[in-house]
């Protein structure tokens, strides 16, 4: 190979690996998962201090194997409730939210949510959220009010700049759908 094309190739590989790269690191905006994980290297504390080496050996006298601090300890920031949330269903999760937040009618209509899927993983190009009620009659039947409540309720949870909500009936048939 020529001197070119190898600079030209080498080029090409280093634009794929900072694209590569920018991708995969965000704007830094949004929920936060980046600095969670982010926050604190191995060997250092929350606060970007390093961590204290008689920290590990405390935690190996006591009897856990990895030197660590034990769970429920300072490492364990969230509250219980909180791992509770997280690990209840995006359904679950919906009816909360709007349990502490929504109108009476907003309250009423999310009653009836039995399932939500895509609600979990969005990226702001295109993020598409499914809402399953227990109505019936499809577009013509009972539904079709509260399923509009059910999609406002649902752009005050989650925000996105380009999503859409829709929200089904028990048979899978279209309600309605709104932009979240």
């Amino acid at each position: 190979m020529g001197m070119k094309t190898k600079i030209a190739l080498g080029a090409v590989v280093g634009i794929a690996v900072i694209g590569a790269m920018s991708a995969n690191s965000g704007n830094g905006e949004g929920d936060g998962k980046s600095d969670s994980r982010t926050s604190a290297s191995a060997g250092e504390n929350a606060d970007g201090g390093a961590k204290d080496k008689g920290d590990s050996e405390k935690g190996a006298e006591k009897g856990d194997e990895k030197g660590g601090e034990k769970p429920g300890g300072a490492a364990d920031a969230k509250p219980a409730e909180d791992k509770a949330v997280e690990k209840a269903s995006q359904a679950e999760q919906f009816k909360a939210f709007v349990q502490k937040n929504g109108s009476p009618n907003e309250k009423d209509a999310v009653s009836h949510v039995t399932k939500v899927q895509g609600a979990d993983e969005q990226n702001d190009i295109l993020d598409a959220a499914d809402v399953y009620t227990d109505f019936t009659g499809g577009f013509m039947g009972e539904g079709s009010g509260p399923a509009k409540l059910i999609a406002s309720a649902f752009a005050d949870w989650k925000d996105s700049e380009n999503g859409l909500v829709t929200v089904y009936d028990a048979d899978g048939e279209l309600l309605g759908n709104g932009q979240f």
